[in-house]
């Protein structure tokens, strides 16, 4: 398996295009800086998660 596999790139993808989206609906609008960084800190969440999970399964 190949480590790309493991990268949440859809969920990272969503939560740019929501919280863009939200933005622009509430502000008139977007701020995509804020979106990109609110992606990937959801993304490395996501991925730490991912691998706690595994570790735990394996005990």
């Amino acid at each position: 398996m190949a480590f790309a596999d493991n990268l949440p790139l859809s969920e990272s993808f969503g939560v740019f295009v929501g919280v863009a989206g939200f933005d622009w609906l509430t502000d008139g609008q977007a701020e995509p800086l804020k979106a990109a960084v609110v992606a990937i800190a959801a993304g490395a969440v996501i991925v730490a998660t991912r691998h706690w999970l595994k570790k735990r399964r394996k005990d």
